[in-house]
């Protein structure tokens, strides 16, 4: 697996939001990018899930291009931003939900993930009740449950308590192995300590890589 990112811009009307990223990432590997709120990081992420067409470049992922609006790509899981999760049911009966989609994955597979967020004596609890860190988690555990290819995390240890997040931490370089893991932060030591390869944005541009 590998996505290859080139010469991506974005504009909003006159405002440049990314201005002409190049990027390469392979499987096996945990990429960070650091930057504050406004930098980039997010609009990058939605069009690495073909969520944004760019306005110029392109965003490859084993040769195909996701950019034209049409196509999405398949074996891709992410957390971006604010959960979409119903608010009158279940933790658990959200992430079935999710799971009926594809309808690949068991009801002990999807407590499996709950567990590895440290959520499953949470799950029938009703999501309208969660806390902002269990809410988080469980997005974490929608990115996780049905294995995918490439897994993106925006900023995905906001309001988490410091146990959860060590087991999540560990979960995720433990799965590396033939996958993409993409994690966001404006907070550099979550992101050092964990990545292979860290990028830094700022003003729409990759200022610093490591």
């Amino acid at each position: 697996m590998k996505i290859t990112i080139n010469n991506l811009t974005k504009k909003f009307k006159d405002e440049i939001v990314l201005n002409n990223i190049n990027m390469t990432l392979e499987s096996g590997n945990i990429y960070g990018i650091i930057g504050q709120n406004g930098s980039g990081k997010s609009v990058l992420l939605k069009i690495i899930c073909a969520f944004y067409i760019p306005s110029q470049g392109e965003v490859l992922i084993d040769n195909i291009n996701y950019c034209n609006g049409k196509n999405f790509p398949k074996n891709l899981r992410a957390l971006i931003e604010k959960n979409a999760f119903l608010p009158d049911i279940s933790g658990f009966n959200n992430l079935k939900l999710l799971a009926k989609i594809e309808n690949k994955i068991t009801d002990e597979e999807i407590n499996e993930s709950l567990k590895i967020v440290n959520l499953y004596e949470e799950k029938d609890k009703m999501f309208s009740k969660y806390s902002m860190g269990m809410k988080q988690k469980l997005g974490i555990a929608s990115a996780l449950m049905e294995d995918p290819e490439i897994i993106i995390l925006d900023e995905p240890f906001n309001g988490i308590d410091e146990e959860s997040k060590e087991k999540i931490t560990n979960e995720l370089i433990k799965i590396k192995n033939n996958k993409i893991i993409i994690i966001t932060s404006h907070i550099k030591a979550e992101i050092t300590s964990l990545c292979d390869h860290v990028f830094e944005m700022k003003n729409g541009k990759i200022i610093n890589e490591k």
